[in-house]
C-alpha cells in the first residue's frame, strides 16, 4: 500500500510520558494509516535554560534516547508493515477463493469468462497472417511436422494423422473452419469449384486446394482421396430449386458416396472390407432371393369371445413380374397380425456385434411395421429372448435407419439385447398405432392393409467418432418466400447422410451472425423449436469439435444463443463455451440429446 500522508499535532513530552509519546491524529486523517515515519517531523518543548551544560548533556542524552525510540518505533512499523500487506493478501485471496468456488458452481459465468479469454488469443493469433505451412517428408510413414511454436499448444490428439476435407471452405463458417482445423493441427483439404486468385488469397496457403463440384460425382473422386472426414458448410446461393437440389440434397449424397467408395478401394488393397462399410443381410433382385423367408399369422387373444370380431387376414410374400419382391395383405381380425421371418445367415466370421444397427431400403404405402429379433443361444431357440423396435416408412421408396440401441426387451426383465446372439429377423404388420399417410391416396386407403417393397437389408458399421459433419439450418432467419424450398433441400440431404452409414452430426444452427465467437453460452434442442442467432465463429468451433466428440456420433441439433424460453417451452440444455484443451462443452450438451433413428 503507497504511503499515505497526514497531519500530527505536537505534544510536549515530559518525563512520565517521555518513552510513550502521544500521538494525536487530525479527524480528516486516514484510519490506521501505513505510513513512514520519515514523512513527519517531532517538536520538543524546553524544561529548563540552555546555558546550563549539565542541561546541554542532558538534552543531549535526551535526544540520543528520543532517536533511539523513534528509530525502535520504526523498525517495529517496518516489521508490521509486511504482516500487515501479508493479511491484506491472505484476506483478497480469502476472497478470491470464495469467488472461484461461486464460479465453480456458475459454469455459465466461468464459460463466459474462459471464452473470452480464448477469443482474445483466436484474434492475435488470426492476426498472424499467414497460418503456418504443412511439410511432409518423403517418407509416408513419418509424422506431420508443422512449423509455427505457439501453434502447437492447440494440437489435438489424433490431428496429425487425420486429413478433412471442408467442403465450402470459402463460406462464412467453412473460413473459419479451416482455420481452426489449422491451429489444431489437422491436414486440411478445401474443395472449390474455380481455383481463382480472389479464392486462392482467402484461404491459407498450406491449404490443399482441390476443384470439383458437388453435384459432378467424377469430381469428387480425386476430393475424397486421403481424406478421413469430411466438414460440409456448402450451401446453394440461390432459391431455384435446381441450385438446392444439386447443393443441398444430391450434393451431400454424391460426397458420402464418394468417401464410402474410397472407403472400399482401401480395404480391398488390404485384402478386405472396410471397417465403414455396410454388412449385406438380404438383397431381393431374383426368385431365388425369397427362400427362407416365411409369413405367418397370429394374434395377441387367445379367447374364443373374440372369435365373433375375427374379420379375417391374410399375407404374401412375392416376386413380381417387374422385378419387386413385395410383402402385401391386410389384417381385419382384432388384435391380429402377419409376420415375415428368416433365420440370419452371416458370411463366416461376421456378427452383429461388430455393427450398430440395421438399414432396410423399402418402398410402400407408408405403414408403421414392428422389428423383432430373436437373440439367444441357436441350439437351444427355447432359451431365446425376443426385443423389437417401431418403424415408419413414407409413402414411396425409403431407407429406414434401426440402431441397435432401439430394441427394447419383450420380457422387461429380460437383459439388453445383445447383437451377437441375435439370429431370427422378423417384420411385422399390426392395424394399431397405424397413422393416415399425408395425400389423397393415403387416405384413401384401409389403414389395415399394406403394402412393403422389400430391396435389401444392411448391417451399418459400428465406429466411436463422426465420420461427416453437415452444416444445415433450423429456416429461422429465411424468408418466408422461399423457406419452403431451402428446408425440402436441407432435409433430403440429411436423410441421404442418415442413410449413407457413415457416422454423422448433422448441426441445425440459428440465422449466422458475423462477430467474434465464444461471447455468450449456448443453447442446443432438437424440436426446431430456437429462433435466436449464433455467431459463425461458434458454429465453425462446433464442427470441430464433433469431430472427436463420442456424443456427438450419429446426431442431429439445433444450437443458438442463450434466451429466455417461454414457459413451458424449455430447451433441453444450456451450457457455456468451456474451451480448454481437457474439456469440450459438447459432452454434457450432447449426452442429454436422443441420437436419430
Amino acid at each position: 500500500m503507497s504511503a499515505a500522508t497526514a497531519t500530527f499535532t505536537p505534544v510536549a513530552f515530559s518525563n512520565s510520558n517521555y518513552n510513550n509519546p502521544i500521538w494525536r491524529k487530525k479527524p480528516n486523517s486516514l484510519p490506521n494509516p501505513i505510513c513512514k515515519l520519515s514523512n513527519y517531523s517531532f517538536v520538543t518543548k524546553a524544561t529548563s535554560s540552555s546555558s546550563n551544560p549539565e542541561s546541554d548533556n542532558g538534552k543531549k542524552t535526551k535526544k540520543k534516547k528520543k532517536k533511539l525510540v523513534i528509530e525502535n518505533k520504526e523498525k517495529k512499523v517496518q516489521e508490521q508493515e509486511p504482516v500487515a500487506q501479508e493479511q491484506e493478501q491472505q484476506l483478497q485471496s480469502s476472497s478470491v477463493s470464495v469467488i472461484k468456488r461461486l464460479d465453480d458452481v456458475n459454469p455459465v459465468g466461468l464459460g463466459r469468462r474462459s471464452r473470452q479469454v480464448f477469443d482474445e488469443v483466436w484474434r492475435k493469433f488470426s492476426g498472424l497472417g499467414q497460418i503456418s505451412r504443412t511439410i511432409r517428408s518423403d517418407d509416408e510413414s513419418s509424422l506431420l511436422i508443422r512449423e509455427g511454436g505457439p501453434m502447437c499448444e492447440f494440437a489435438i490428439p489424433g490431428a496429425q494423422n487425420t486429413t478433412v476435407l471442408v467442403v465450402g471452405a470459402t463460406s462464412r463458417v467453412g473460413r473459419i473452419v479451416v482455420r481452426k482445423l489449422m491451429l489444431r493441427g489437422y491436414t486440411v483439404k478445401a474443395l472449390v469449384r474455380k481455383a481463382e486468385p480472389e479464392v486462392v488469397d482467402m484461404l491459407p496457403r498450406s491449404v490443399e486446394l482441390v476443384t470439383g463440384d458437388v453435384g459432378d460425382p467424377s469430381s469428387l473422386k480425386n476430393a475424397v482421396q486421403g481424406c478421413n472426414k469430411i466438414i460440409y458448410c456448402a450451401t446453394a446461393r440461390s432459391s431455384i430449386t435446381g441450385d438446392l437440389i444439386r447443393v443441398d440434397h444430391q450434393g451431400v449424397y454424391n460426397l458420402t458416396k464418394a468417401l464410402q467408395d474410397y472407403n472400399n478401394k482401401l480395404a480391398q488393397q488390404r485384402a478386405g472390407k472396410s471397417s465403414k462399410s455396410k454388412l449385406l443381410i438380404a438383397k431381393f433382385k431374383s426368385e431365388d432371393s425369397l427362400n427362407g423367408w416365411e409369413v405367418r399369422q397370429g394374434t395377441y387373444f387367445q379367447d374364443v369371445v373374440v372369435s365373433k370380431y375375427d374379420g379375417g387376414m391374410d399375407a404374401k410374400f412375392e416376386f413380381t413380374e417387374s422385378g419387386e419382391a413385395i410383402f402385401s395383405g391386410y389384417v381385419f381380425t382384432r388384435g391380429g397380425y402377419v409376420d415375415l421371418s428368416r433365420k440370419l445367415s452371416l458370411p463366416l466370421g461376421y456378427t452383429l456385434d461388430r455393427y450398430e444397427g440395421l438399414v432396410f431400403s423399402v418402398g410402400g404405402n407408408g405403414r408403421s411395421y414392428v422389428v423383432i429379433l430373436e437373440a439367444g443361444p441357436s441350439a437351444d431357440t427355447t432359451q431365446s429372448k425376443l426385443y423389437f423396435a417401431r418403424v415408419s416408412t413414407k409413402a414411396g421408396f425409403c431407407r429406414v435407419r434401426v440402431p441397435f440401441s432401439s430394441f427394447r426387451p419383450v420380457m422387461p426383465d429380460d437383459p439388453p439385447l445383445d447383437p451377437f446372439l441375435v439370429h431370427t429377423l422378423t417384420i411385422r404388420f399390426e392395424p394399431r398405432r397405424q397413422r393416415p399417410i399425408e395425400g389423397p391416396t393415403g387416405m384413401n386407403q384401409d389403414l389395415r392393409s399394406f403394402q412393403l417393397i422389400m430391396e435389401y437389408i444392411k448391417a451399418l458399421p459400428a465406429g466411436q467418432e463422426t465420420d461427416f459433419v453437415l452444416v444445415s439450418c433450423t429456416g429461422s432467419g429465411i424468408e418466408p418466400t422461399r423457406r419452403e424450398q431451402v428446408l425440402r433441400a436441407k432435409r433430403a440431404g440429411e436423410d441421404s447422410l442418415r442413410r449413407s452409414g457413415l457416422g454423422y452430426t448433422i448441426i441445425r444452427p440459428g440465422p449466422l451472425m458475423e462477430e467474434p465467437g465464444g461471447q455468450r453460452a449456448l443453447i442446443f434442442d432438437q424440436g426446431n423449436r430456437i429462433s435466436q442467432g449464433i455467431s459463425c465463429a461458434d458454429v465453425a468451433d462446433i464442427c470441430v469439435k464433433a469431430l472427436h466428440d463420442l456424443t456427438a456420433r450419429n446426431k442431429s441439433f439445433d444450437v443458438c444463443y442463450e434466451y429466455v424460453a417461454e414457459p413451458g417451452k424449455e430447451l433441453y440444455e444450456l451450457v457455456a463455451h468451456l474451451p480448454d484443451k481437457a474439456n469440450n462443452y459438447l459432452t454434457p450438451a450432447l449426452s442429454v440429446l436422443e441420437k436419430n433413428t
